[in-house]
Parts: C-alpha cells; sequence; structure tokens
C-alpha cells in the first residue's frame, strides 16, 4: 500500500490538539541536530577541544537512553498530556538554561537535563496523537513521522540561521518555541485516559528476554554508532561556516524523510524488511568510508547521501521494535530504546578520541565496521528477527504503542 494513500485524504484535516502535538513534536526532533553546525562555533566560544563539545550528545542521549525505562512507568501513572507536559517544562528550563553556559562542562550537563526531557515527551507523543487523530491510526502515523522528518531537517537549518549570530541563540530558540508547545498543548489537548495496568521499570528490561526484540536492539545499537558519529562528528571534518554547514545537513535531513516516508516502505514491500535493512547497513558503510577517505567535496556529498540510507533503516528498525515480540510496543519500544541510545551516547565521545589517538580517518573506518556490524546480526538472527518482518507490510505502531525515536 502506498504511504500517501493511508489516510491522505483526512491527514490534513487534524483536531488542534493533533496540531499542536505535532508542532512541537517537530521542535522536539530539531533538538537533535540543532547543535551540530554550531558545533565548532560552540568550540570556539567556551575554548573547548572537539571532544569535549561532542559530549553534548554524549551526556543528551545517555540520559534519553536511562529515561526509556522511566517514561512508561511515568506515563502510565499520571497520563499522557501531563507526561508531554512535563517533557516540553524540562526543554523549556534546560535548553534556556544551556544558552547562559559560560563553561563547556555546565552546557554539557543542561543538555542532558534536555535530553530527559525530550524523552519523556517523544516517547509519548505519537500515542496522543493517535489517540487524538481523526481518519485512523494511518493518517496520525504518517503525521507524526512527516513532523519527525521535518524537524530532523529543520534542526541544522535553525542552529545554522540563530547560531551565526551567536551560537547561544539557538538554545533560547528551541526554548523559546518549546514554551509555545507548551502553551498550545495545555489549551488544545485534553487529557489522555490512563493505561489499564501500570507500566514497571523493569518491564522493559524483562521485554528484552526475547530474542527477536533482544537482536533489533543489538544491531540498531551499531547503527546508531555509525548514524551518530556522522551526526556528532563529521560537522568537526566538514570544517564549514554555521550557514553552510547547516546547509549540507538540512539536505541530509531532507534525504532521510523522503526515504524514511515515502522510500522504504515501498522497499519492505517489494523486497521485505530484512534484505532491506541489510543491503542499506552495508551501502551507508561504502559511504562512510568514502566519506572519512574521500576529499571535501565527497566528504560533503556522503554525508547528504547517508540521509537516505539512515531514513530506511530508522523506519525498518522501528517496524522490527514494534512487531517482532509478543510485548507490550510500548514496553518493546522502550526496550528496544535503551539499548540502542547508548550508542548514540557512546559515538560522538569515542570518535574525537579516536581521532587524537590516531587520524582523522579512522573514527569512519569504526562507524563501517559498526555498520556492517549490524548487518552481521540482521543476517544470523534472521530467524529470531522473521517472526514479523521478513514480508511484513509496514506497520508503524497501533493505537496502544508508541514509535521508536529515529535516528
Amino acid at each position: 500500500m502506498d504511504p500517501l494513500d493511508a489516510g491522505a485524504g483526512s491527514i490534513l484535516r487534524q483536531p488542534k490538539a493533533v496540531w499542536a502535538t505535532a508542532g512541537a513534536s517537530v521542535v522536539a526532533f530539531m533538538g537533535i541536530g540543532l547543535v551540530d553546525p554550531i558545533l565548532p562555533s560552540i568550540a570556539r566560544g567556551l575554548d573547548a577541544t572537539p571532544s569535549q563539545v561532542s559530549l553534548l550528545f554524549t551526556s543528551y542521549f545517555l540520559i534519553t537512553a536511562v529515561a526509556m525505562l522511566l517514561t512508561g512507568f511515568v506515563s502510565s501513572r499520571i497520563g499522557g498530556k501531563r507526561t508531554l507536559l512535563l517533557g516540553l517544562a524540562f526543554v523549556v528550563v534546560f535548553a534556556g538554561l544551556a544558552g547562559t553556559s559560560d563553561t563547556v562542562g555546565r552546557l554539557v550537563g543542561f543538555r542532558a537535563g534536555w535530553g530527559l526531557g525530550n524523552a519523556l515527551f517523544v516517547s509519548t507523543a505519537l500515542a496522543v496523537i493517535v489517540g487524538a487523530a481523526a481518519g485512523g491510526s494511518a493518517a496520525a502515523i504518517l503525521l507524526y513521522e512527516s513532523a519527525l522528518g521535518l524537524g530532523m531537517a529543520c534542526g541544522p537549518l535553525l542552529g545554522a540561521v540563530l547560531g551565526n549570530i551567536s551560537w547561544r541563540y539557538p538554545f533560547f530558540g528551541t526554548a523559546t518555541l518549546m514554551a509555545i508547545g507548551f502553551l498550545c498543548i495545555t489549551v488544545f489537548l485534553k487529557e489522555q485516559p490512563k493505561p489499564a495496568r501500570r507500566t514497571s521499570i523493569l518491564d522493559p528490561l524483562k521485554a528484552l528476554g526475547h530474542g527477536g526484540l533482544a537482536s533489533a536492539a543489538v544491531s540498531a545499537f551499531f547503527y546508531n554508532y555509525t548514524f551518530f558519529t556522522v551526526l556528532a562528528f563529521t560537522p568537526f571534518v566538514l570544517d564549514m561556516t554555521p550557514y553552510r554547514s547547516g546547509a549540507v545537513f538540512f539536505a541530509w535531513g531532507v534525504l532521510l524523510a523522503v526515504f524514511s516516508v515515502l522510500v522504504a516502505p515501498r522497499m519492505q514491500e517489494r523486497f521485505g524488511s530484512l534484505k532491506v535493512l541489510g543491503g542499506s547497513l552495508v551501502l551507508l558503510a561504502a559511504d562512510v568510508l568514502v566519506l572519512g577517505y574521500g576529499g571535501h567535496t565527497a566528504a560533503i556529498v556522503c554525508t547528504i547521501l547517508s540521509g537516505a540510507f539512515i531514513g530506511v533503516n530508522n523506519t525498518v528498525y522501528t517496524e522490527l521494535a514494534l512487531g517482532v515480540s509478543d510485548a507490550p510496543r510500548p514496553v518493546a519500544s522502550a526496550g528496544y530504546n535503551f539499548v540502542r541510545w547508548f550508542a548514540a551516547a557512546a559515538a560522538p565521545y569515542f570518535a574525537p578520541k579516536i581521532e587524537e589517538w590516531t587520524d582523522i580517518h579512522i573514527p569512519f573506518v569504526v562507524a563501517a565496521v559498526t555498520a556492517l556490524l549490524g548487518a552481521v546480526v540482521v543476517v544470523v538472527r534472521r530467524r529470531a528477527l522473521a517472526h514479523e518482518a521478513e514480508e511484513l507490510a509496514p506497520r508503524h505502531a497501533t493505537e496502544d504503542g508508541v514509535t521508536v525515536f529515529a535516528g
């Protein structure tokens, strides 16, 4: 089925509550790539090394990983709307404080608080959108993934525009936009019904006892190391002005959105999810090798092109995590995210360190190897993963679930 056919007629005719949540989701996902174009500017402004500045990603995703064990626990007790507002409040406060930082240590710490808020928000947003949307879950999911893609694309652009004035302005801008989102959700979104069963903090860990889900999580762990080497380390390799770097990562984000929402579902229908995932991981490995060893123009082209492979991978991993086990989908998603976000925390720290220990090419060799390891897990564990995935018709979530936070 064409992904645009699912609810295409109703995707734009949604209640204000859905638009308020989707709009805040765009800003939440913008926060991931917001700092990309300004990493060199932050390093200069705070007299910090690339490895120190890259900790902005490490602290953010380390807290995000741990928070995945808490999001279901929180939302099943206080409800979806209050969880969204709590997450937004954290982002407003800590993004604003990040803009006032006078040392890289404080900036890294405030970014960690921002990660907690973002985890609470994005882990709940899809379930809220599906519950409030008109036209069925298909239209709601397409709207959510469109918001995700738009946020990933526009984050670097906003960071570039505001960061060209001062590296502090993107943080203040995010705090302002999230405050507007807080007000809109407060006004337009009604409280969502609480789940019939409260989620335990240990439930996501227990869900990882399923071989298929554990395999998907391990494969995604290796893939995410590659993904965030590109996202967090490449800006130092490109060494461009905020505007030029922002344009590169905007193009990267556009490809990510297009391939995630439009191309990947068609490829899954034609070839099967596991073949698509394995092939895309191998191509991503080749891409980052050329990125690391090619000239400046090749690095720009390969950075942008990586968005296509990342978009495909994000969609297929979403399908695997939500469909491969018999655990409730919010629980399965939380366990999966708990594992894979540790790689997103590790890559921004280790890539600059590896460069310091060796040379600028080796971090990309390591990233290529981890992408290939992700593909190896898919091949070796294909029987465990094929329970729902092998010829799966694209299905991103259901009314009782939350999506996998892409990236």
